[in-house]
């Protein structure tokens, strides 16, 4: 099989097309011939050198989402059958044409999408609605803050926040931008350009309650104002540091206002909990896609070939939703 190597940390020019075997499915294993990949910042920041592979995963092959259909089965598979249409996570080695999986961290494709389509869910929507209605426990009524509102889990989480019965203020750096993502159910915006406070922005959209949850996709300095915007007992879950991992915080407002600051990762989750939220999700939040509730936002595919081309798209930050990797 073809699989797109990281052959030394870099920029996309140190991606390379390798022959590799085709994998062969243990206990409980499925071999998945993948149709297409997400594209996710992770991907590049492992290019970098900046995120290793989890022990156990792929280590110089990117890509965490997937989706496909089933090639072959191991000893004791019981949830799927050759040729079912599927979908998930992984610790790494999606950018290939053949992946090994368990088969019970794999979700279900909706019958209604197709392969592109369905390559722009799991790591979007797994990620937005655990750091939303899991970590961060947002109320039905109750305001959330999308630091980061025009990427593919900002445009994930603004759907997440209106299934849930609740609101949703989306952050970024362009009017543009955000005016497109806000036809995907965003209530209000602000546009991170220095000319207002989010705390104010939140308190005006708010009626002055503040927010109750902040998806923090983002960090940097920034983070201290979105901690400002919470109200009393309010959780800010950390899920990015696209602008950098320091901040400096004023403890006593975290102390006196008793927030809850709480940091999410899925990659490097064990794998009995990576399991317990795939079967959760496709229980629960899957048939949201079938009913029209959610739907993936994709920005543009790029053929399997052209994948060094994705890493360029993806820092340029100029895309809207969902890149993917289609075969």
């Amino acid at each position: 099989m073809r699989v797109w190597q990281i052959t030394e940390p870099g920029g996309p020019e140190v991606l390379r097309l390798d022959e590799r075997p085709d994998p062969v499915p243990g206990p409980g294993q499925l071999v998945v011939r993948v149709r297409a990949t997400g594209v996710n910042r992770a991907d590049t920041i492992q290019r970098m050198g900046h995120y290793p592979a989890p022990p156990g995963a792929v280590a110089d092959v990117p890509g965490l989402e997937y989706v496909g259909e089933v090639e072959s089965l191991g000893a004791g598979c019981v949830l799927r059958a050759a040729g079912d249409r599927v979908m998930g996570l992984v610790g790494g080695g999606a950018y290939a044409e053949r992946l090994l999986v368990n088969e019970r961290e794999t979700l279900a494709v909706p019958p209604h999408l197709d392969d592109t389509a369905a390559a722009a869910v799991p790591e979007a929507f797994l990620t937005a609605w655990r750091a939303v209605a899991l970590e961060g426990e947002l109320p039905r009524g109750g305001w959330c803050i999308i630091r980061g509102a025009t990427s593919g889990i900002g445009t994930a989480a603004t759907q997440v926040v209106r299934a849930l019965g609740a609101r949703s203020l989306g952050t970024g750096r362009g009017q543009s931008r955000l005016e497109a993502a806000a036809g995907h159910g965003l209530d209000a915006m602000f546009v991170d350009d220095g000319s207002a406070t989010l705390a104010d922005a939140v308190a005006a959209a708010s009626d002055g309650r503040g927010a109750d949850v902040v998806l923090d996709l983002i960090g940097g300095d920034g983070l201290p104002e979105a901690l400002k915007a919470l109200r009393p007992e309010g959780r800010l879950v950390l899920v990015g540091l696209m602008a950098g991992r320091k901040a400096e915080l004023n403890l006593g407002a975290v102390l006196m206002n008793r927030l809850t600051v709480r940091g999410m990762t899925m990659r490097s989750l064990p794998l009995e909990r990576r399991i317990a939220l795939a079967r959760r999700f496709e229980g629960e939040i899957l048939p949201l896609f079938a009913e029209g509730v959610l739907a993936p936002v994709l920005d543009r595919e790029i053929p399997f070939d052209e994948a060094p081309e994705a890493h360029r798209l993806m820092e340029s930050g100029t895309h809207l939703g969902k890149l993917v990797i289609r075969q």
